[in-house]
């Protein structure tokens, strides 16, 4: 029987529109001499899909809509994936510059899937400078959250020039595969389901209700009610849960309804010298990853004399894989909001601040994982819960944001990998702008030494996406030259 989405996996189909897209991507540089012949082709990466196919699930799964709405949607197995369509490729003309690079990415990212195939694409880029080529891949959110899409690229790369010896399907009982082709339930055993799902809501929502009231501090817009947070601590009286401060999201030149367009920027800093910082200060690398963020969103709102004097308010994706009963979710994480401190002047108390931040969010989440989010999806009636999101969207894209963007932190492994014998020199990631999270997402993967920023942006709202880039080098220079004086 073909599985189900899951109330949260169904939001990301359930409020995408022509401007707000829900495909995550990356975009992996390439060096073909390691490849055999020096090249890397078209067919060579549709011979590694054919093999590998069954590594990837979320690569071989179209939808199959409930009637009338009544449920969420269903994946089912497509037998004969279409590689014609799904992979293909093209040229950038010379000089092939990055920046050329990215403009072609940030092109093919304002695309939207069709959702009549399996939800991905793929492009191989050639003409880059220097002889490298790229692979675009991108894939809808409702199928795989940062983690499994990184394990689907991971399915198609390996560890030598050499790729390695792959068992069919049916001779490898240790992999993710679907053993046999997944159909979906026939349309009236679905209205059947669905109808059994609207009759338990309400039971279901009255379990739900009392733990949700007690995490109003956590809901993205409500939390900004004046009383939310004194309600949520009454509520759960006491038990010893970290309060959370109230944050208010100021507006900003990226607040609002974004377009249907979309601008890329991408770089890389030394993993070493993030370290060398963390430890000069006793921090995180991620608490050094998000102290850059905050000194490159302060000075580019400072050169426009935007800078608010509040500070920003960023959602912060954190993983939940393992912590759920269920693991066949595609999207296991929640969302979490911490002020980014773009109100400091200072970059070490900057960064300071946003360990103390970091601090409360990971105490908080230790107490009570937030779970609570996903059950309360779940209790919602499929066809309200469709609407309950639009709305939310018209809503916060007319009044307050919820956030003011999105920064995540995807760490990735630490050793040279390769694709059809390429080495993969670099993989900076793409991911999802709304209404509702603002016009800029900065995405981080951690690969070999490195940590490769992926910044989308509203071509509108922020024309001059690389200039964050160049903000990023700078505050890690800053940072470097203050933990050099720690000693």
């Amino acid at each position: 029987m073909g599985r189900q989405l899951s109330a949260l996996d169904a939001q990301f189909l359930n409020f995408e529109t022509a401007t707000n897209l829900a495909h995550i991507a990356g975009l992996t540089i390439l060096d073909p001499s390691t490849a055999p012949g020096g090249v890397i082709t078209r067919d060579d990466l549709v011979g590694l899909l054919r093999d590998r196919l069954h590594l990837a699930p979320p690569l071989r799964r179209r939808l199959v809509e409930v009637p009338l709405g009544l449920d969420h949607p269903y994946w089912a197995e497509d037998e004969e994936v279409d590689f014609d369509y799904h992979v293909r490729e093209l040229a950038l003309a010379p000089p092939g510059s990055d920046h050329q690079l990215a403009a072609q990415a940030a092109r093919l990212h304002s695309r939207r899937l069709d959702r009549r195939r399996p939800l991905w694409e793929l492009y191989l880029i050639h003409g880059l400078a220097g002889g490298r080529v790229a692979v675009y891949t991108k894939v809808h959110h409702s199928a795989v959250d940062g983690v499994t899409g990184a394990e689907v690229l991971a399915a198609l790369m390996d560890f030598t020039p050499e790729p390695r010896e792959v068992p069919p399907a049916d001779d490898a009982p240790d992999v993710p595969v679907w053993k046999s082709a997944e159909r979906a339930p026939e349309p009236l055993e679905m209205i059947i389901r669905g109808v059994a799902r609207v009759l338990d809501n309400p039971l279901a929502l009255m379990r739900f209700f009392g733990e949700a009231v007690s995490r109003l501090d956590e809901v993205p817009i409500v939390s900004q009610i004046p009383g939310a947070g004194l309600l949520a601590r009454l509520i759960r009286g006491g038990t010893d849960l970290p309060g959370l401060p109230r944050m208010s999201v100021p507006r900003t030149p990226f607040s609002g309804r974004v377009s249907e367009h979309r601008r890329f920027a991408f770089g890389a800093l030394p993993l070493a010298e993030v370290k060398h910082v963390k430890n000069a200060f006793g921090v995180t690398v991620n608490d050094v990853v998000l102290a850059l963020c905050a000194t490159a969103l302060r000075r580019w709102l400072d050169k426009r004399d935007e800078l608010p004097r509040l500070p920003l308010v960023a959602g912060i994706p954190i993983s939940t894989r393992g912590q759920l009963p269920d693991d066949s979710l595609a999207n296991e994480v929640m969302l979490a909001m911490t002020t980014i401190p773009t109100d400091v002047a200072d970059p070490e108390e900057r960064l300071k601040s946003v360990n103390q931040a970091m601090k409360l969010v990971k105490e908080r989440f230790a107490a009570a994982p937030a779970t609570w989010l996903l059950e309360f999806s779940q209790a919602m009636p499929a066809a309200l819960s469709a609407l309950a999101n639009r709305s939310a969207f018209r809503l916060a894209s007319r009044t307050a944001p919820a956030v003011n963007l999105l920064i995540s932190n995807v760490p990735g492994p630490q050793s040279p990998l390769y694709i059809c014998g390429g080495r993969v020199l670099a993989q900076y990631p793409m991911s999802v702008i709304t209404d509702v999270s603002g016009g800029i997402n900065i995405t981080v993967f951690s690969y070999d030494g490195r940590i490769d920023f992926g910044i989308v942006v509203d071509r509108e709202m922020v024309p001059d996406v690389w200039d964050l880039i160049d903000y990023l080098r700078d505050g890690l220079a800053e940072l470097t030259e203050l933990a050099g004086r720690q000693r």
